[in-house]
């Protein structure tokens, strides 16, 4: 591999917005930026005029290949990475889930087995579902996975009681890791749905109303409340409402170290799309809600009281999805429709809606969707910024480029796109991954295997200067 000089283009990252010229190494690392840099002998020259330079993007919230019920995700680590590097994003941490019983590191090897055909490089998280002891938690540190979910909803699979959290939440910081959380008052919401099919309300509309946005500020309250008696930092998963917003600023006013994350569906969909005839298609746990919660979101992301952007990438058939129904809408249970949307081709795009419409800038989108990410998951060093030594996951976006957001105009495994009928306008032009080019104005160029698995180190939680 020869080396790249990217040039003409205006460079945003944690150092600010400049135009400036980046020069990849033939290791596949950023060696220099700075303005009007000349040519070396065999370096390949790509033109960046009228574009944005930027860090690839890091997904840090994605399921792949994952197993739900009697299906499974629609996207394995091939076409999902795939669609990621198309999209802008060159570096994902996907959730493995160790159920009760199972060996977390016999999970992970799974899971390793699973993303070899990955286009981009990748990490992953560790989901706990019972107690582990802190020999488990240090050998996940010790194997690169510094980062560990917790469920406050499903409690027939998934679900740990507050002493689980608060004991897995001491632990993991005394090892430098972070816990990660789901966000909901899985008791209560077990009521709801009970009372709803008691009473014959089946339609999809009772997945969100049996799942309201006071549920998920009682447990947002009452995963910061945990963290700060223990003196742990925490960090809220895919954040839906206005109520758990509210949460996270108090805590955050207090002191606590609380990171929060929210997703592109939350930011563009509301729950009136449950309600069409093709509802099933959008059912997301937290679900989708009213619109004014998309308004508080987005003001808590202009502010930084949001951290980071993720999808929450979990797509699935059509066909699998109608699965949970018995025929029609009478006989539908909400109950039984897997849920998540895809989202991991669009991110970056959905989110630079935002920085058109003066709702965030520039700087805040690259935060955002790649340095925060980064530095709160253990790649600061090598991902989310364009430093000397970082690896050259480079990103030529054009806020001029045009994407429509059918599914049959995109990359990732689906047949239905939550976006059908929307064309973005902002997309990636041409995409490195560690100084390799993998896409390339609409044609993906990369290949099966390029990506690697990333040991993760500590998460860093303070600025960096």
């Amino acid at each position: 591999m020869t080396g790249t000089l990217i040039v003409g283009g205006t460079v945003v990252d944690v150092d600010g917005s400049r135009d400036a010229d980046v020069r990849v190494d033939a290791f596949g690392r950023v060696c220099e930026v700075a303005a009007n840099l000349l040519p070396a002998a065999g370096e390949t020259v790509a033109d960046a005029t009228g574009r944005l330079v930027i860090p690839g993007g890091v997904d840090a919230h994605t399921h792949l290949h994952l197993p739900v019920g009697t299906v499974r995700v629609s996207d394995d680590f091939d076409t999902g990475t795939r669609a990621a590097a198309m999209g802008g994003t060159t570096t994902i941490i996907d959730y493995v889930t160790a159920y009760r019983g199972e060996d977390p590191l016999h999970a992970a090897l799974t899971w390793k087995g699973w993303a070899e055909p990955s286009v981009i490089d990748w990490g992953l998280h560790m989901t706990f579902t019972e107690p582990v002891s802190e020999a488990t938690i240090a050998r996940c540190i010790e194997a690169g996975m510094t980062s560990f979910k917790l469920y406050m909803a499903y409690p027939d699979l998934l679900q740990v009681d507050d002493r689980t959290i608060a004991e897995i939440m001491m632990a993991t910081a005394r090892h430098g890791g972070l816990v990660t959380l789901h966000c909901e008052n899985g008791g209560a919401i077990e009521a709801l749905r009970a009372q709803a099919l008691a009473a014959g309300r089946r339609g999809v509309p009772e997945h969100s109303a049996t799942r309201p946005a006071v549920l998920e500020g009682e447990a947002t309250h009452r995963a910061t409340a945990i963290a700060e008696s223990v003196g742990a930092a925490v960090y809220i998963v895919h954040m839906s409402s206005a109520p758990a917003l509210v949460e996270v600023r108090r805590a955050q006013e207090r002191g606590v170290r609380v990171l929060a994350e929210t997703c592109p569906q939350y930011l563009h969909l509301d729950v009136s799309a449950l309600a069409r005839p093709d509802g099933a298609n959008f059912v997301c746990t937290p679900p989708l809600r009213d619109p004014w919660h998309r308004e508080e979101l987005w003001h808590g992301m202009s502010r930084g009281w949001i951290h980071t952007v993720a999808t929450d990438h979990c797509p699935f058939w059509a066909a699998d999805r109608a699965a949970g129904f018995a025929g029609d809408e009478a006989a539908a249970d909400f109950t039984a429709i897997p849920g998540g949307l895809p989202g991991i081709e669009t991110r970056m795009g959905l989110i630079w809606d935002g920085v058109a419409a003066g709702r965030i800038t520039v700087e805040d989108w690259v935060r955002l969707c790649s340095e925060a990410p980064a530095r709160t998951f253990g790649l600061w060093g090598t991902k989310g910024a364009l430093r000397p030594g970082f690896d050259a996951d480079v990103v030529v976006w054009d806020p001029q480029r045009t994407q429509s957001l059918d599914a049959d105009a995109l990359h990732m495994a689906v047949d239905h796109s939550p976006y059908a009928g929307r064309t973005c306008t902002g997309w990636a032009e041409r995409v490195w991954s560690r100084g390799r080019l993998v896409a390339d104005r609409g044609r993906f160029v990369g290949e099966p295997g390029w990506g690697r698995y990333l040991e993760r180190g500590p998460a860093l939680l303070e600025p960096v200067g």
